[in-house]
């Protein structure tokens, strides 16, 4: 069966938040792809290395917490660039779907870690909001402008690419939020070093935090349903059973079962019920009219229908027994 590879928008961008290396198509352009995502990768160690040490000397959460979100992007960037590796692997006799799962694994493992560093954050910031400690506002401010400006340029490198492909896209949006982030550390180290409003800093992390945690859940819930094989979001199981409908020779459709592999893959495997002992030939025309309606309508990709005639077996649509 041919595997046919329908990129969508949408759901398929969402569903990884984390995807950061792109399947490109344009040969010429995916190494330098590659190159720019290695450039990027490398100025977040730069900004992550920084804000530890910054933080470190000057006693600023809000810096070691923006440090953690930069360090995330890096995780993110390189686990996934290995994943991405990973999974062009071709299938084996052994391992017929190949290594496709290893990216929703990588993301599933990114955001699981993430949540935790988010939830530990906030403990460490609601204790500084109550036992506040002097800050060095001076080094918030400087280090916080070297990550805008790393940021952007990142920003700016992978920009083209983010237009015609989702994963680059979501480092891009992702890469985004570290600008914005970075932007509410400066505002912070601002009133330190001002104002000396040290409890700022305790509240801009718990802001950090919760923003990390809010995309990371986001992230786990979207890869465990794929692990979890539930419909994908997107795929309407009665629009699919309405295209059915309209098929005359078709008497009805059960034990349906629709999942999602990876990225861009959607499977559908279903029953068939012919109302007439049909010659083969006519069933596969039908059946590939079939497929095309379902293709074009439902995201739906690849396809594994058993075509019946007069089968003594369970038509529930969604059928429990295996």
């Amino acid at each position: 069966m041919a595997h046919q590879h329908n990129h969508h928008s949408g759901k398929a961008e969402q569903a990884h938040s984390h995807d950061h290396h792109g399947h490109h198509h344009h040969h010429d352009h995916s190494h330098l792809t590659g190159t720019k995502l290695l450039i990027t990768i490398v100025l977040n160690v730069v900004i992550t290395v920084a804000q530890v040490i910054g933080g470190l000397i000057s006693g600023s959460l809000a810096l070691l917490s923006d440090a953690l979100h930069n360090f995330s992007d890096v995780v993110a960037l390189v686990v996934v660039y290995v994943a991405n590796r990973i999974a062009k692997r071709a299938p084996t006799a052994h391992k017929t779907f190949g290594y496709k799962r290893a990216e929703v694994l990588a993301a599933l493992f990114n955001a699981a870690i993430l949540v935790g560093i988010g939830v530990l954050l906030v403990f460490e910031a609601i204790d500084k909001f109550f036992h506040p400690q002097a800050i060095e506002g001076v080094w918030v401010i400087a280090l916080a402008i070297l990550s805008i400006i790393l940021n952007w340029v990142s920003v700016m490198l992978i920009a083209k690419d983010a237009e015609d492909n989702t994963n680059i896209k979501a480092a891009y949006l992702h890469l985004l939020t570290d600008v914005m982030t970075s932007v509410g550390v400066l505002i912070s180290g601002i009133l330190i070093w001002a104002y000396q409003l040290y409890w700022v800093d305790a509240l801009m992390t718990i802001i950090i935090a919760i923003y990390l945690i809010y995309a990371s859940w986001d992230l786990l819930r979207q890869t465990a349903s794929v692990l979890m094989l539930f419909t994908p979001a997107g795929v309407d199981v009665d629009q699919l059973v309405a295209l059915v409908d309209e098929f005359e020779e078709i008497d009805n459709i059960h034990h349906i079962h629709i999942w999602q592999l990876d990225d861009h893959e959607i499977h559908l495997e279903a029953h068939l019920d012919f109302k007439e002992d049909l010659p083969l030939s006519q069933v596969t025309q039908i059946v590939q009219t079939l497929e095309a309606q379902i293709k074009a309508h439902c995201r739906i990709n690849h396809f594994n229908f058993q075509t019946e005639f007069g089968r003594a077996d369970c038509k529930d649509l969604i059928n429990q027994a295996t």
